[in-house]
Order: structure tokens, then sequence, then C-alpha cells
């Protein structure tokens, strides 16, 4: 026994749609690589960063190969902390009847925002073999002794 069932004509095109779309997905995402159409893009592309929290500070390393100190700038605040880097390099090269000229430059930002504020007078950076190791005191509260209040 066949049963015969009524398909209107939005659910064929709908299917249609459908299946022209899969092929589509399938036969392009091989194609493209996934940050060629991935939204985050800027995330794949900036200087990569560790932060590790310890009792009493933030220690912060930043990946900057080829970066001079003078081409660094940080602004800090009590509770974030911005990388400003430059890189320029050029090469050229001059030899028998053959010239290469290589350049390479860009320009990285990253900011980094703290749970809890932290002390700018007592932070410190050095730049180490293209690593930035930043370390940012927590700012102390003092705790107050407990008290009781008087009702006038």
């Amino acid at each position: 026994m066949k049963f015969l069932v009524k398909k209107s004509p939005d659910h064929f095109i709908k299917s249609i749609n459908d299946e022209i779309s899969s092929i589509l997905n399938r036969n392009f995402d091989s194609f493209f690589p996934e940050y060629i159409l991935n939204e985050n893009l800027d995330e794949k592309f900036a200087m990569p960063v560790e932060i590790m929290e310890k009792d009493n500070e933030y220690s912060i390393k930043a990946e900057l190969p080829g970066v001079k100190k003078e081409d660094l700038d940080i602004d800090i605040d009590k509770n974030y902390l911005t990388i400003n880097a430059k890189k320029e390099e050029s090469k050229k090269e001059d030899t028998k009847g053959f010239r290469k000229s290589e350049f390479r430059y860009g320009e990285f930002t990253r900011t980094v925002y703290f749970p809890q504020e932290i002390n700018v007078d007592k932070t410190t950076a050095k730049l180490e073999n293209g690593i930035l190791h930043i370390d940012a005191p927590k700012l102390v509260i003092e705790k107050q002794d407990k008290k009781k209040l008087q009702i006038q």
C-alpha cells in the first residue's frame, strides 16, 4: 500500500533552498580557511598575552618579538592596562646583479582589565628577549575593625 502526501509549493521551495545551502556550505567550508570568515578576526591577530593572578599582584607577559623598548607605549589606570607596540623592520640586500628588499611593519594594541584595582605607582615593566613582563601589585585597602553603631 502506498501513501500519498500532499506537499505545498512553499515546502518544496524551502527544501530546494536548504539543499542548495547545504551543498554550498560543504564546498566552501573546505575552500576558505576558518579565520577569513570569522567575525572575531582581531582576536586571531592580537598579541599573545599571559595573565596570572597571584595573592598580591597580577603578572602579565606579552609576546612582542622584534619590538624595541622605544616603540612601546603602556598606559595604566587603576583597573586596566593598555599596551601599544609598533614594529618596523626592513632588509636590503645587494649582490651581483641581484637586489632584494623586504619590509614588515605593524601596530598592535591590547587592553587588559583587572577585577580589582591595582597600585599604579608600584607597577613595573621590563622588556627581555621579545617578552614584556609587567608586575602590577593589587591595591591594598585597609580593613577596618567591626564597630557597633549607636542609634541616637
